[in-house]
């Protein structure tokens, strides 16, 4: 079912073509190609720029653990190459007259790879565990508060878990009671914290759960191999229990850890890689190769502060003199070189129309926060003068990517030359480790992205009300909360009211210069035509392999 006409959906995503490789092992040695002629087997080998922070649905916030759960495992709908939602454990569904009751209809031929059936008991005591907070799920409120019936209250600790708005009405009927009624629901089930779990299984591992291969147990269309959560390398391979098994047509794919950029290409160009990402200084390079793609990409890049670790970034005039005091435009023409674009708002371009005038949301509501020296010096003296300090020492937390570097060391330049007093102190760690010090705000600013888990602004928007799991900076603003809280409540079937809040809430947002715009991604790669049916999503999962091929 398409999105309802509410939505014109802007898709971004499209089939991407990749190389039948003469492939690495999963060590990133080369080996005789898997595919060479005598062998019937398929594998492919891509890079991936860091070790998966999480295999667990409730736990997982990041791109890389999205992506490799929804290779593993099958919610009640999945995306195909249009981003449109496709069956997946869900045949069908049936939504009630007042849009607030969906009842979802299971195939009774999916199985969990130890050959027990998936049924709506699985999807009940998923969603019930991503909202329990004993479970301390971000996404699970994140994703549910204000949408499933009692959400909100279940993850405060108000009510049990038992209370949220889920049952099963047999094994293979999932009814499912929202707060208010929501056009983009079925897209949203496509995301990864909504997957099913066995029950049995999740609580014979214990604290084990998700932590290896063995403690994982796949619906989906691979299984995992090799992995545990320190690893850098592990494999998906086609599970055979899958209930659309034979739509699968890859035997096995392999992935590596790999952070430098020149690394990954010259294992491409050995033909032991099938893909990879070029860092700007090899775009130039490579820019004239018949493999040679840009992707447009929906992440936007920026700057958290956090309010409560500094008293300099508890001043809103501080704040907006370092958002509007780096050169952007330099940034992704110079040092990103891939085709990504300035960010100078939240919303990112192309991404959702402004209904009835169909005009875009970014071309509307315009340029929110720009690189401006002078304006940026003067609200960096005004607020040195509010805090009584001369000079500031402020540390930035960034991942650990050749990338990231460049860019984090460019910023840093950038704001130390042109405010004067300000020293930026680069902390550099793996994801994993910047996402927990994320979570547990142990950190002052820190390089972050957000790209959109369903089509509609309120991903983004979301983000940062006062009780959001992904705020984690201390911004809080009424005004702002009540318009977001607005969307999903009084105009939830008033997109034109609806987006109005959108619109005024940025606007809000960048007046309290509550974050740092950067840019708006784009991913330069090399591909190669041999290879078919693996798309870019324009929301949730960033790749889709399920229908990954090689080309005759």
């Amino acid at each position: 079912m398409k999105l309802k006409n509410i939505f014109v959906v802007m898709i971004l995503g499209f089939i991407i073509p990749f190389i039948a490789a003469c492939g690495s092992d999963e060590t990133g040695s080369t080996e005789k190609s898997k595919n060479s002629p005598g062998s019937d087997e398929k594998v492919l080998h891509f890079p991936n720029p860091e070790a998966i922070p999480s295999m667990d649905p409730s736990i997982a916030t990041d791109e890389s653990s999205f992506v490799y759960l929804a290779a593993t495992m099958e919610g009640l709908y999945r995306l195909d190459a249009d981003a449109k939602a496709v069956p997946g454990i869900a045949t069908r569904h049936d939504v009630s007259e007042d849009g607030l009751t969906w009842t979802f209809h299971l195939r009774e031929d999916a199985k969990w790879e130890n050959g027990d059936p998936v049924t709506a008991h699985d999807f009940v005591y998923s969603w019930q565990r991503a909202v329990d907070p004993a479970t301390g799920s971000e996404y699970g409120p994140y994703m549910m508060n204000n949408v499933i019936k009692n959400a909100t209250a279940v993850s405060s600790g108000e009510l049990p878990k038992e209370e949220l708005g889920v049952h099963a009405e047999d094994d293979y009927t999932f009814v499912v009671e929202l707060e208010n009624p929501i056009a983009y629901f079925e897209t949203l089930v496509t995301f990864g914290t909504f997957l099913p779990l066995n029950q049995k299984f999740v609580e014979e591992q214990g604290d084990k759960f998700a932590t290896s291969s063995d403690t994982l147990l796949s619906n989906g269309p691979y299984t995992m191999e090799n992995w545990t959560s320190t690893s850098d390398s592990w494999g998906l391979v086609k599970n055979e229990s899958y209930w659309d098994a034979e739509t699968v047509q890859m035997d096995k794919l392999t992935f590596k850890v790999m952070k430098e950029p020149q690394t990954a290409v010259n294992l491409y160009n050995e033909g032991s890689l099938d893909r990879v990402d070029l860092s700007s200084d090899l775009v130039d390079q490579y820019a004239t190769n018949d493999e040679f793609h840009i992707q447009p990409a929906t992440f936007v890049y920026f700057i958290k502060f956090n309010q409560e670790a500094h008293p300099a970034l508890a001043n809103k005039n501080i704040r907006a003199a370092i958002s509007q005091a780096f050169n952007k435009e330099a940034l992704v023409n110079e040092i990103l070189n891939n085709g990504s674009i300035v960010a100078n708002g939240l919303i990112p371009k192309d991404f959702t129309p402004i209904p009835e005038t169909g005009e875009d949301f970014r071309e509307v509501n315009g340029d929110l926060v720009t690189y401006d020296l002078e304006a940026a010096k003067q609200a960096w003296q005004q607020g040195l003068t509010e805090i009584n300090e001369e000079k500031v020492e402020l540390e930035l937390l960034v991942d650990d990517d050749e990338t990231t570097k460049l860019m984090t060391e460019y910023i840093a330049n950038q704001l130390e030359t042109n405010l004067e007093g300000l020293t930026v102190n680069i902390k550099r760690v793996p994801k994993k480790q910047r996402l927990d010090l994320d979570t547990k705000m142990q950190y002052e600013m820190q390089i972050s992205r957000w790209g959109a888990d369903f089509l509609d602004p309120f991903t983004y928007m979301n983000l940062w009300t006062t009780d959001s799991g992904n705020n984690m900076m201390g911004y809080s603003n009424s005004e702002y909360d009540r318009l977001v809280l607005e969307t999903t409540t009084t105009y939830a079937t008033d997109n034109v009211k609806r987006y109005e809040n959108f619109l005024e809430a940025e606007k809000i947002l960048f007046e309290d210069a509550a974050i740092a715009p950067i840019y708006q991604s784009s991913i330069a790669q090399l591909v190669s035509p041999r290879v078919k049916g693996i798309h870019y999503n324009p929301f949730g999962p960033t790749y889709e392999y399920k229908w990954a091929d090689i080309a005759e």
